[in-house]
């Protein structure tokens, strides 16, 4: 068979289209494609839950391909392990309640689970903006990261979301939105974005997952979004906080779906 360069792009073309198309009305939009982001993505698409990730950069995964200060290894609690163990991935003991995991081995069969169970995930896009009616935000304004890279002036298009996470990490990208642009408080203490604070391993992977809630309705964070977002400090390289975190932010949007 000879192979025509035309066929083959209006294939892509066609075919992305359609995947998109598919998602411009979800029930949850979760922003941000790192461990959190990514758990949250299978969990919410094995309760049959229309889910789709959007990713600013290339690649998928967050801070966790780069293990800790580019040294490909990652560290997981005993409870963090038993989500490493749902999928299948392999932990070694290291010391008692510590256990190392290859981070690409970890990334790839978590996001190919994800994408398994109906998670549907698009790269290279950014959110710049979300839609908020009677101080609910129903959904998200995206638009391409080369667009914002490039500072050009690109309107943005729409999808609409009954739920959205923020598993944005550090930046709180969603939320800083928010924040910003909305008469909106948030669920904190003092109803504002508290700030991520220094490294602390132990009350980090703690907190992260205390600080796993619904911030303004509607919207959920979930990983190291939850505790910038709450004044919690950031971990390093151990991720079971991040892990446990993305279960149970799907979690609690499905409990909360099925109430109403």
């Amino acid at each position: 068979m000879e192979l025509n360069e035309i066929t083959i792009t209006k294939g892509i073309i066609d075919r992305f289209s359609k995947k998109l198309m598919e998602c411009t009305k979800v029930d949850v939009a979760i922003v941000g494609g790192g461990p959190a982001g990514l758990v949250a993505a299978y969990f919410l698409a094995s309760a049959r839950k229309r889910v789709v990730l959007f990713e600013r950069k290339l690649s998928i995964g967050g801070g966790m391909w780069g293990g800790g200060m580019m040294f490909n290894e990652i560290v997981v609690q005993e409870e963090g392990k038993s989500i490493l163990d749902g999928f299948g991935i392999n932990t070694v003991e290291y010391e008692p309640g510590y256990y190392t995991a290859d981070s690409v081995e970890s990334i790839s069969t978590i996001c190919s689970f994800a994408v398994k169970a109906g998670a549907r995930i698009f790269n290279l896009m950014s959110v710049e903006d979300v839609m908020i009616r009677d101080g609910h935000v129903v959904g998200l304004v995206i638009n391409w990261t080369a667009v914002e890279m490039a500072g050009l002036h690109v309107d943005p298009l729409a999808i609409s979301s009954k739920y959205i996470i923020d598993a944005t990490g550090h930046d709180t990208e969603v939320v800083k939105v928010i924040e910003r642009k909305a008469d909106v408080s948030l669920n904190t203490p003092t109803g504002k974005l508290m700030g991520e604070r220094s490294l602390w391993a132990e009350k980090g992977e703690r907190l992260t997952i205390e600080n796993t809630k619904e911030i303004c309705p509607g919207v959920f964070v979930a990983g190291m979004s939850a505790n910038a977002a709450f004044g919690g400090p950031r971990m390093g390289p151990i991720f079971g906080g991040m892990l446990l975190s993305g279960k149970r932010a799907a979690e609690l949007i499905i409990e909360k779906d099925a109430s109403h």
